[in-house]
């Protein structure tokens, strides 16, 4: 199995522009989608997961600060840099209000525009491990201590293993909440290649086994993206 390449949401009324970076992004890896408003880029959004987010500010239909104040509703994290013409102070800062990671002027170059999509998603990625740095977790009936590596529920202890107790912490700072598969593989294993994959389905059934006691506390498949632990109240 290939890896899945990172996922890109181009939101661009220009058709010439939409079309010319979406093409260099494509022939630099990135798997990219072109949206040519606001309201199409909102559609996009909605029906698949993406791994950032280029949004034209001026846009027919829908701006492009209204559409990230509009995603930032439902997700906090996704990383979204801005396109404009616009050179104005103010308006940068209107754009980091609206939930911007970063903003570049058009014109721009494309070794520009692909130096800030990189660091961009490599601040990303630090920041959601850096945010997996909590220790105790209240699961249900059940308590985990990531760093005793510790499952314990009603007295009894279950000692996890290296790499079950770092899945466990990523499941719980995401509990209710999807856990998207290849960051799990790519934080965890640090490749998400078919044999890792694999792998780690196995430690998810062991997962469900030691949480098997509690019927409220249930880990879940979300086809195509990854998994959910399901606390129910």
């Amino acid at each position: 199995m290939e890896n899945v390449k990172t996922q890109i949401l181009l939101v661009e009324d220009d058709p010439n522009l939409g079309t010319l970076l979406r093409e260099y992004l494509e022939a630099k890896g990135f798997d990219t989608k072109l949206a040519e408003d606001g309201k199409k880029g909102f559609d996009a959004f909605c029906k698949q997961e993406f791994d950032l987010l280029l949004l034209d500010v001026m846009m027919p239909v829908k701006d492009g600060l209204t559409l990230a104040k509009e995603i930032r509703v439902t997700d906090k994290q996704v990383p979204i840099i801005f396109l404009t013409a616009k050179s104005m102070k103010e308006d940068a800062i209107e754009g980091f209000n609206a939930g911007a990671d970063d903003y570049i002027t058009k014109p721009f170059s494309m070794e520009e525009l692909l130096a800030r999509v990189n660091a961009v998603l490599r601040r990303s990625n630090k920041q959601r491990v850096h945010n997996v740095a909590d220790i105790n977790f209240s699961v249900g009936k059940y308590t985990f201590n990531s760093e005793t590596q510790v499952l314990l529920h009603n007295g009894t202890e279950q000692k996890l293993t290296t790499k079950e107790s770092q899945l466990m912490r990523l499941l719980c700072v995401h509990k209710n909440d999807v856990l998207d598969r290849n960051f799990a593989l790519k934080t965890i294993w640090h490749d998400d290649n078919y044999f890792n994959g694999r792998s780690m389905d196995v430690y998810i059934a062991k997962l469900r086994k030691y949480l098997k006691d509690d019927p409220k506390v249930e880990i879940v498949n979300i086809h195509g993206k990854g998994f959910k632990l399901l606390v129910n109240s």
